[in-house]
């Protein structure tokens, strides 16, 4: 295997780990927010884990964390929690870098 080979194979290999971990950040990050905003909903425990459980599955209607935003403005707006569209995204980059953090330390 050549030089350039070696250096190509190391490129895609660290490519699919950085996805995997990217991966798993945005579902770490999508369980934290689903947390997050179950608390501003005044669900607990059983109720929490619902909602969990629903925002996990709003994630799989399409690449990326519009779905997951949707979601969450829809049942604010229903429930009548004031908070902006900016307080939302700003919540879900707050987390994505905290999801970033664990799953790097614990990857």
């Amino acid at each position: 295997m050549s030089t350039f080979d070696k250096r190509e194979e190391a490129f895609e290999n660290k490519f699919a780990h950085d996805e995997e971990l990217r991966f798993k950040a945005q579902a770490r990050r999508d369980k934290l927010l689903a947390l997050w905003a179950a608390a501003k909903l005044g669900r607990t425990d059983a109720a929490a884990e619902a909602y969990v459980n629903e925002v996990l599955v709003a994630d799989l209607e399409e690449p990326g964390g519009e779905d997951v935003f949707r979601k969450i403005r829809r049942d604010f707006d229903a429930a009548g929690v004031g908070l902006s569209d900016h307080q939302i995204r700003r919540k879900m980059e707050e987390l994505m870098a905290t999801a970033m953090g664990e799953v790097k330390i614990s990857g």
